[in-house]
């Protein structure tokens, strides 16, 4: 990563158009929760998830599939939607729960992102709990990278910038170019102010208190550590699997 200009981050899902990711990488942001929880899933043994951008595709889906091998995930405004098997809780995507099983993946943020991306040439999950698998990936790429903060409903979040910013760090060996690009700048600067304690950031934020107010605090914490699992989500024909072929 000696080019800056390979190298962008767009702080919402709102920030860009379709068309800006053709032919390069995107590496897709949602440190709450909806990335957290497929990147603990395939760890877990999940065979490969579907992402879509809302119930009516996730229904359309289902109905092509044995009942015995697929689970219906996600929520709305942070809440379990009615009838599914699990919710976007990282907490409850166990061995025992998805182990050898398609996840059909729908959020308010995540998902939304990762559907919106699908002109990129590569597309990468990125969270805290599987930063270095990801940062050693993007090391070898010489294309344009594009980091995705799926913020919430449009609007920026601290902990996507957050993350965003820790994987710049990780990729720059903590100094900054000067020529980087302002969203870079931005991402890397909240991150050396707060990398000394990145969870209690993350719980003072908007969508913490959100989450909070929906008695999940054990996720924010889970969403927090770093470097828990190896793999590595990447998405081929609109599907998920892990990368490093770990589970």
């Amino acid at each position: 990563m000696s080019n800056t200009e390979y190298l962008d981050v767009f702080l919402s899902v709102q920030a860009f158009q379709e068309e800006e990711l053709r032919g390069k990488t995107a590496v897709i942001i949602d440190v709450l929760r909806a990335c957290s929880s497929m990147t603990t899933a395939l760890h877990n043994g999940a065979k490969k998830i579907i992402p879509v951008a809302d119930m009516g595709d996730a229904s359309k889906i289902a109905q092509t599939m044995d009942a015995h091998d697929f689970l219906l995930c996600g929520e709305k405004n942070g809440v379990k939607i009615d009838g599914y098997h699990l919710g976007n809780s990282p907490l409850e995507y166990t061995e025992e729960a998805v182990k050898d099983k398609t996840l059909i993946f729908n959020t308010t943020n995540g998902t939304k992102a990762i559907k919106k991306s699908g002109l990129a040439n590569h597309i990468y999950l990125g969270t805290f709990l599987n930063q270095k698998a990801l940062v050693d990936e993007l090391r070898d790429h010489d294309d344009e990278i594009i980091l995705i903060c799926s913020g919430w409903h449009g609007r920026q979040s601290i902990e996507d910038t957050l993350f965003a910013g820790a994987v710049i760090h990780d990729l720059y060996n903590g100094t900054l170019p000067v020529t980087a690009r302002d969203g870079v700048k931005m991402a890397f600067g909240l991150y050396e102010q707060h990398k000394s304690d990145i969870e209690a950031a993350i719980q003072a934020s908007d969508h913490a208190r959100r989450l909070q107010s929906l008695e999940v605090k054990k996720d924010i914490a889970f969403c927090c550590q770093v470097d828990t699992f190896s793999v590595l989500p990447g998405m081929k024909d609109g599907i998920l699997t892990d990368l490093n072929g770990q589970g």
